[in-house]
């Protein structure tokens, strides 16, 4: 069963990310060492040994819905209540309404935890924060004293609403529509699709954030206004009161986490009863610019999304070596015991495990470096912060599709170590990749986060962002360069090669874009994502190494065994252009 990896976690916390160096700068006020152990050892705690368990009756019985109402599996509400009584759900909330203001990365390395336990359970709360990000940034006073305390505490959650069945990822082509109210409130009318813990039991109230139209907004995405849509309207006291008008009117039947309901979502149909037709609701931020005050809890969701990645990776790993440590089949040279060997002493196992763990800590690090890089933004002033800014912009792609990418990767290397049995459900392993499955997607797909990296994120700062981090990375190479080669072998010149290749790509990528030549960095987005995130990756395993000699092997492992896969991305950013437009003329209708 999964352990919450709570050393590793603080190391990639405290030596790999940064944040030792800023607590001793003291950049985040009093907060030290011994309430970060102290915060991860207990996270630590309650991931391994409550909501690990339940994993398995979440996804074997899941969510379900009978008459509008969702019930969750046994045991899970429970759960998720003794969750927020801990004070999780509001770890980095803000302290006025309750939170504890800790930084980003601490509840970043607890999603590591709890998704790695159970990323359906994991899932939920994402959204209550992200949520609780937009209010607190856009709401008006009077919504913010109404629900954020709520939703900070957990006792409430959030959802985000979004998707129509003929808008995915085009949300100007949303059609949900807002009506104004004598009383300055509003009236939402349609449906939204694919809304993650839309309906529910484990609180007595949900509050759903909801994208609309108005009937005179522009056209296209400049029309579109964010507004606040409880399931209970409250009453004189700020209790949950009189039924509001949405309602869940089916559940999607997943691949994978099924634990987490995921809702067709209708508003405004009169279902309800007792008066007129319309989910009653509070326009957030301004009229026809709600679609800022979304991606504020868009891009909060797209690094938790990320953290999914991460933490099925490290559960998929875990199970993986447990099970080839006790498996036997075949002879090995390094086996002196009895009978067969254990198949973690065979060469091909300790391949698979070792990309496995390499992979996985890869990941780790650039999305608690995106999370430094979102905190230190938060804490500094003037350049300094537009700098971090940018950092955490440069970086959130990656962290969201690289990590994903390798949570897929690494639970389908998990069911290989398995062998036939990891194609078995009773053993676990298949479970992993279910899950793993849908971060991908969700939170906008990968191919979209590509395209956000090359055509949003490489001009900012002028163009020297990108290039400000790559000089960054430079540096940490440089160091393996002088150090003693005890151990470290080809890294540095593996190293080396990679992120001169990146330099190289991302200076061709901003010169096409300049260029208007926009299909021929697209076509080479993904690539570029998997390049430059493959090489952040080798630079952060190496710094991991500098300060850890016990780590110097699997950086070693990971520079000269994965990292030429960069050497072949860098080939289909220059080159694939030209024969992806000439093989696409097949897929167009005749």
């Amino acid at each position: 069963m999964y352990r919450a990896p709570v050393e590793e976690i603080a190391f990639a916390l405290k030596h790999v990310a940064g944040l030792s160096q800023a607590m001793e700068a003291g950049v985040f006020g009093d907060l030290g060492e011994d309430l970060v152990d102290a915060i991860l050892e207990e996270a630590g705690k309650f991931a391994s040994d409550q909501v690990a368990p339940l994993q398995k009756i979440g996804d074997e019985v899941g969510a379900q819905l009978k008459d509008a109402a969702v019930t969750m599996p046994a045991g899970w509400k429970d759960l998720y209540k003794r969750w927020t009584e801990g004070g999780w759900n509001g770890l980095s909330g803000p302290a006025e309404y309750g939170g504890q203001g800790l930084p980003t990365m601490l509840n970043v390395a607890a999603l590591d935890m709890w998704n790695g336990a159970a990323m359906a359970f994991g899932l939920g709360p994402t959204l209550t924060m992200g949520a609780v990000e937009a209010l607190d940034k856009h709401a008006s006073q009077d919504l913010k004293d109404a629900y954020l305390e709520k939703l900070v505490s957990g006792e409430w959650m959030g959802t985000m609403n979004l998707t129509e069945p003929q808008a995915g990822s085009d949300l100007a082509a949303l059609r949900a529509r807002a009506e104004r109210a004598p009383d300055g409130s509003y009236r939402i009318f349609g449906q939204k699709i694919f809304i993650t813990y839309g309906e529910h039991d484990l609180t007595d109230n949900i509050i759903h954030l909801v994208l609309a139209r108005l009937p005179d907004a522009p056209a296209g995405t400049r029309g579109i206004s964010l507004f606040l849509v409880p399931k209970f309207l409250l009453d004189a006291d700020g209790a949950p009161g009189e039924r509001n008008d949405v309602f869940c009117a089916s559940m999607e039947h997943k691949l994978g986490i099924h634990a987490s309901p995921t809702c067709t979502m209708i508003f405004g149909d009169g279902f309800a009863g007792g008066r007129e037709p319309g989910a009653v609701g509070y326009l957030i931020g301004e009229e026809n610019k709600g679609l800022a005050c979304m991606f504020t809890m868009m891009n909060n969701a797209r690094l938790a999304v990320g953290m999914q990645g991460v933490a099925v990776a490290e559960a998929a790993y875990q199970k993986a070596l447990g099970y080839a440590r006790d498996r036997r089949q075949g002879k090995a040279s390094a086996w002196t015991g009895d009978g067969m060997a254990p198949i973690v002493l065979h060469p091909d196992v300790q391949r698979n495990l070792l990309t496995m763990k390499a992979l996985t800590q890869a990941a780790r690090a650039i999305a608690y470096s995106c999370a430094y890089a979102i905190d230190l933004a938060h804490v500094s002033e003037g350049e300094e912060a537009e700098r971090w800014s940018h950092r955490a912009g440069l970086l959130t792609p990656l962290a969201k599709a690289f990590s994903t990418d390798i949570g897929i990767e690494v639970a389908s290397i998990g069911i290989q170590v398995h062998g036939g049995m990891g194609f078995i459900e009773e053993t676990g392993a298949a479970a992993y990749y279910r899950d793993a499955r849908i971060a991908s997607i969700y939170e906008g797909t990968n191919g979209i986060q590509a395209i956000d990296l090359v055509a949003r994120k490489l001009p900012l700062g002028g163009g020297d962002a990108v290039h400000d981090y790559i000089a960054e990375l430079s540096e940490v190479i440089a160091r393996v360069e002088a150090a003693d080669n005890s151990g470290f072998g080809r890294t540095a010149e593996k190293l080396r090669d990679a992120l001169d290749g990146v330099a190289e790509t991302t200076r061709l990528l901003q010169t096409w874009m300049a260029q208007g030549r926009q299909d021929d960095a697209l076509a080479g987005a993904t690539p570029y994502l998997r390049q430059l995130s493959l090489a952040a990756g080798g630079a952060y395993l190496a710094r991991a190494a500098l300060a850890d000699t016990g780590r110097v092997g699997l950086c070693r492992f990971y520079a000269e065994n994965l990292l030429s896969e960069a050497a072949a991305m860098k080939a289909r950013v220059e080159e694939g252009a030209e024969s992806l437009a000439e093989a696409a003329k097949s897929l167009q209708a005749v």
